[in-house]
């Protein structure tokens, strides 16, 4: 920036000098003549940088044209020229593609997989809890579909299942069957969009059937947080129960397990592939289509309104239930193998028993526990001996609440029923026919009953309670796992024997 400042005729002398100085003050504040200076020194290099270009340009012109020969003489300047022109495009080449398609081939290298090792959670009882919720609600929407549709297949609904009756069966007739289910699964979709966004829509293409939903309960007592978990555990026990037989019974299928079973599959797969080679698509899917909506609407309907017509008629109702999973077939060697052995243990036992003895007195005699004889132990007749159910016995605790001695109050040992009594042998007596083994006759018990000994803990108990005459307080029988066969094993004896000793009517008169 120049400034130019011009003095008037009436200022001084002062004002002049004043002026040049602060004109020499902005000039060297500016710099400007040392860029000028600058400015003239890269026009002067540019000029001879220019000039030097030419001058190799005029040579390289000049000297070109009288050595047209080397050319033919020298190719292998010319084939290092051409390779040289070719590297340098190729590294062009896969540079630019290295920059447009690096990461895709980054992706495809192979590197050796790693092992990572998940670390699982401690046993947790909230844990288990929350995670069966978990998945009861994520299959919330799944099995209510389901539900809904076999409602749809029942005709829960008539007006609803006809319609879709109807329906379905002109979409196959038409071969239109595919184009319709995927038209239903975007308008589903669409439907969860507008809902998604604050829509309120109830409408479900099947007809819905509501189940009834047991409200949270907040405040829980131990003993509920303690059901809690035993009903999680129970409900996780039965799903895998139920996954496990699923999965054994398609293994067995395809195992030839069932011969019978596996050979009426074999047939239809020649069958079903020998129509799939002969028969168009189009005729097939047609005949699919047909079927499945026959088979859905009318079939299903009136086998499941007539079970006796779906015992006899319903091929893969039938093939599904008789095939076996591993613990029925571990059943079924050991009844085989029971049964091989049974005739020739016979034999011999018959062989073994004197004359003039029944066989039962034998069996009687025979049969002992880890202490002695059976008979000997609680002194009672030889005919007297456990029945088949509990030949081994039931491991129990026996609870008098007569007696105030530690010792006395509770004893651990086996339970076993004969025919006309109740034996409990406790596992601390050091010899047979002890003080502390139990007695009890069938006929003397004026009451029996299930019985829980924790009324904390949920369930109705693992107890057996017994009264008798001879005790003020009733006995119990505690800590049985088999609490229920046990109890009807002695409740049915009981029934038994208090009808059979019972005289009849006449006597009475």
């Amino acid at each position: 920036m120049v400034v130019v400042w011009l003095p008037s005729p009436r200022v001084g002398a002062d004002d002049i000098i004043a002026g040049e100085e602060e004109l020499r003050k902005l000039r060297e504040e500016t710099n400007v003549d040392s860029l000028r200076q600058e400015l003239e020194r890269e026009r002067s290099k540019r000029l001879d940088l220019e000039q030097k270009m030419n001058e190799v340009l005029r040579t390289r012109l000049e000297d070109s044209p009288p050595q047209p020969p080397r050319k033919q003489q020298s190719p292998s300047n010319n084939g290092t020229a051409e390779k040289r022109q070719k590297e340098v495009w190729s590294s062009r080449l896969q540079k630019w593609l290295y920059e447009r398609f690096g990461d895709y081939i980054e992706d495809f290298r192979f590197q050796p997989e790693e092992n990572t090792v998940e670390t699982e959670e401690p046993l947790s009882a909230k844990r288990l809890t929350e995670n069966m919720r978990r998945l009861k609600r994520g299959a919330r929407p799944v099995t209510n579909f389901l539900r809904n549709l076999s409602a749809l297949s029942n005709w829960h609904s008539v007006y609803t299942s006809a319609i879709a009756f109807i329906i379905y069966m002109n979409a196959a007739w038409h071969g239109w069957a595919i184009p319709m289910f995927l038209f239903l699964a975007i308008l589903r979709l669409s439907l969860n969009y507008l809902i998604a966004r604050g829509w309120r829509i109830q409408w479900s293409i099947v007809p819905e059937v509501s189940e009834p939903m047991e409200p949270p309960k907040e405040d829980l007592t131990v003993s509920e947080k303690f059901q809690l978990v035993l009903d999680v555990a129970q409900k996780a026990q039965n799903i895998f129960g139920k996954m496990a037989d699923v999965l054994e019974k398609i293994k067995n299928l395809f195992m030839w397990v069932q011969p019978d079973i596996t050979r009426k599959l074999y047939i239809c797969l020649w069958v079903a592939f020998i129509i799939s080679c002969v028969l168009p698509y189009k005729l097939m899917g047609f005949m699919m289509g047909v079927y499945a909506g026959i088979k859905f609407f009318i079939i299903d309907f009136m086998f499941k309104s007539c079970p006796k017509l779906r015992d006899k008629y319903d091929t893969p109702y039938i093939v599904w239930n008789s095939l076996p999973t591993d613990p029925q077939l571990k059943e079924r060697t050991n009844a085989t193998v029971s049964r091989r052995v049974q005739p020739v243990v016979s034999r011999s036992s018959l062989a073994a028993v004197p004359s003039g003895m029944s066989r039962e007195d034998d069996t009687g005699r025979s049969h002992s526990t880890k202490k002695g004889p059976f008979h000997e132990i609680f002194n009672l007749s030889e005919s007297e001996r456990p029945l088949a159910v509990c030949e081994n016995g039931w491991r129990c605790c026996l609870i008098n609440r007569d007696r105030k001695m530690p010792t006395d109050y509770i004893r651990n040992g086996m339970l076993y029923v004969t025919e006309n009594y109740l034996c409990f042998e406790s596992s601390s007596s050091k010899s047979s026919s002890s003080k502390k083994n139990k007695v009890i006759k069938l006929v003397d018990i004026t009451d029996i009953q299930k019985y829980k000994v924790l009324s904390v803990l949920p369930g109705s108990g693992m107890g057996i309670s017994i009264a008798t005459p001879s005790t003020q307080k009733p006995l119990v029988f505690g800590a049985m796992i088999h609490r229920d066969e046990a109890f009807e094993t002695i409740y049915t004896q009981y029934i038994k024997i208090m009808t059979t000793s019972k005289p009849p009517a006449s006597a009475e008169l």
